[in-house]
């Protein structure tokens, strides 16, 4: 009988009302987790305003010389504008999951895009320092939430047998973006302006904000979450803490560190906000962050080898353009464009771990792609004033090769063994942790940079005293040459003064190799420290109440 009315419905009824239902009904039953939405288009959707995040965390490093000057500011207060982004971000990370399940993840999400697309404009747009400074704190606000949601989403919208493919995905925006944004922001710096280097922001931005409307849903349990109070003190804590953190990393330099009061007393408040938010978020029962997630064994070493692989990455990162800029006078673009071939190896290497994760214990992947960033960086320690473009090709291009490698296990390892109730959580923590393994890393690099370039050049000018027969000589020669130049009584102080920044030179490469090498080292141990992991039992079932 049922059967008998359905076919004497009209055509244009059926076409209009039951056939959409029908398919509703097929895409749901394929993609459940997805409500019938392809995952693979929530893939996309997420890794847009991610790559845009991270993107935008290289590609300001490389205009701050341009930003100083177009902005009437000293590089030391341009380094500002990487800081404040950085402090505003890192106090974010660990309370989106709370502002995720009380405003639903998707609608969070959506607000994050638009700010960090806003506050992109006004970057670009911004008169003064101050105003870049505001922006850039606005902008940080609302990038500091996109990575962990987008994680968040990834890995609830795949059967955990195909995570590894979805953390594929991902990986490409965390890798790739640092790494062609310094090549992107030195073109455009370059070529248009330094704060095109915000404006392409936007675009990608409005894109995002497009598909994660028409594509993204949430699952059930957010929509019923049930959201306490949100914690004040836990907050105000972390904003201590984190902040106290980045002005020392960032400014302790200039004054000697504990050689100034303001650092003590800086390190002090750091030390005591740490410690109380530590305690405050282990003993909230419904604290901003959930520290009881580090119980967990996998997490709690997926932890640690992120805040590592964020020193280590960051440190490479950043100063390897640095290098071909400050040591062989490479223009922006140029030391972008050396550094890019990283790209094209961390386009290669994530396709293939992503098929290699479901077959292949991810602690050799992990432990292999320590190994190999290892031996890049002992091949970066071997540079000299003679090398090409070319010449450190392949290095750089096996580094995003094996940072594929160390990404996508390290993430699936890390959240394996995570409830997906605590997903939201544990991706926060774990973001924030790589984010100030960055800070750190960029810190002790720089430190090192400055305090081993001033030993190495105490050391070698110990060797040129005024009674070395080669220092005369040289001196001599280049003092007959400049004198055809610039006349004789110019000659003689010409020629030391090229000499002193011949000696300059070479104790800032040999303060970059130092760094490289010390980065090798971490790499290494690294490499052996992914064994801490427990091995999940394959393909596990879901947690209890996921569909």
């Amino acid at each position: 009988m049922k059967t008998s009315r359905c076919k004497n419905l009209p055509l244009s009824f059926t076409l209009n009302y039951v056939a959409p239902l029908m398919t509703t009904a097929a895409a749901q039953a394929r993609y459940p987790l997805t409500q019938g939405v392809n995952p693979w288009l929530v893939t996309v959707s997420v890794m847009l305003p991610t790559f845009m995040e991270v993107l935008d965390t290289a590609i300001a490093s490389v205009a701050l010389p341009y930003i100083a000057g177009s902005l009437s500011a000293s590089n030391s207060e341009a380094t500002w504008v990487l800081t404040s982004y950085l402090v505003a971000n890192a106090v974010i990370l660990p309370a989106s999951n709370w502002f995720a399940r009380r405003f639903g993840r998707k609608r969070f999400l959506l607000i994050c895009v638009i700010i960090f697309t806003v506050a992109s404009f006004f970057c670009g747009a911004a008169p003064s320092l101050g105003v870049i400074l505001l922006a850039r704190v606005m902008q940080g606000a609302g990038g500091g939430a996109l990575q962990p949601l987008s994680q968040s989403i990834l890995l609830e919208s795949f059967p955990i047998q195909k995570r590894s493919m979805s953390m594929a995905a991902y990986g490409l925006g965390i890798v790739v973006a640092p790494v062609i944004g310094p090549t992107l922001g030195g073109w455009l710096t370059d070529t248009f302006s330094w704060r095109y280097a915000f404006y392409i922001n936007i675009p990608v931005g409005l894109l995002a904000v497009f598909m994660i409307t028409r594509f993204v849903h949430d699952p059930p349990y957010i929509k019923n979450a049930k959201v306490g109070a949100f914690d004040n003190i836990g907050f105000g804590l972390l904003m201590v803490w984190t902040g106290a953190l980045q002005i020392v990393l960032d400014k302790g330099q200039e004054d000697d560190w504990f050689g100034a009061l303001w650092v003590r007393w800086a390190v002090a408040a750091l030390a005591t906000a740490l410690v109380l938010w530590i305690w405050h978020s282990w003993t909230h029962p419904k604290g901003l962050v959930d520290l009881h997630v580090l119980r967990d064994r996998n997490f709690r070493t997926g932890c640690f080898l992120i805040a590592m692989l964020g020193m280590a990455i960051y440190i490479t990162i950043a100063i390897l353009p640095l290098y071909y800029q400050e040591v062989l006078g490479y223009t922006a673009f140029t030391a972008g464009l050396v550094v890019g071939p990283r790209g094209i190896g961390s386009f290669i290497g994530s396709p293939v771990v992503g098929m290699l994760g479901s077959r292949i214990d991810n602690r050799k992947l992990l432990s292999a792609g320590f190994f190999a960033f290892g031996v890049c960086a002992l091949f970066f320690g071997m540079v000299n004033l003679d090398i090409g473009p070319y010449t450190l090709l392949i290095p750089i291009t096996l580094t995003g090769f094996a940072l594929s490698f160390v990404f996508v296990p390290l993430a699936t390892m890390a959240t394996s063994t995570i409830p997906r109730e605590e997903m939201g959580n544990a991706t926060g923590l774990f973001n924030m942790l790589r984010n100030i393994g960055g800070s750190i890393g960029i810190s002790m690099a720089t430190t090192a940079l400055i305090r081993r370039a001033a030993l190495h050049q105490t050391e070698i000018g110990a060797h040129l005293g005024s009674s070395n027969m080669v220092l005369q000589q040289k001196s001599h020669a280049i003092a007959g040459y400049l004198g055809h130049h610039i006349g004789p009584t110019a000659g003689g102080p010409g020629s030391m003064g090229l000499i002193y920044g011949l000696m300059e030179q070479q104790s800032a490469l040999m303060a970059y190799v130092d760094v490289f090498r010390w980065t090798a080292l971490l790499a290494f141990f690294c490499s052996l420290a992914a064994w801490l992991f427990k091995k999940p039992t394959k393909h596990a079932d879901l947690p209890p109440g996921i569909h």
